[in-house]
């Protein structure tokens, strides 16, 4: 298993354990963490599981696709050095121990 950190915009830390292949996104839906909406249920088609990845974590994502950079213009703060959607980032065990941030809304 896979463990994720979710850190909520109040502090709260939400740890997640998830099997390798899902997504953030589903990590984040079967843990209930708060704020990931996730509103098209991973299709890439919204940017309501926009999430803030650790900065020490950015490195070993893969690079964001033109489809997903492309909804990060509708997100709500983003930065352009860590926000990413969850839905696109699929689990793998080299991310055991990922951090990220859920934003305080979702745009």
């Amino acid at each position: 298993m896979i463990t994720v950190t979710f850190t909520a915009p109040d502090g709260a830390e939400i740890a997640a354990s998830a099997r390798p292949g899902l997504t953030l996104m589903e990590a984040a839906r079967d843990a209930c963490v708060p704020g990931i909406l996730a509103e098209c249920g991973g299709a890439c088609s919204c940017s309501t599981c926009h999430v803030y990845i650790d900065p020490a974590w950015t490195a070993k994502l893969p690079e964001a696709e033109e489809m997903e950079v492309d909804l990060l213009d509708f997100a709500v703060e983003v930065d352009p050095e860590t926000s990413r959607l969850s839905c696109q980032i699929t689990l793998t065990p080299e991310l055991d121990g990922l951090r990220v941030r859920v934003p305080a809304r979702q745009g």
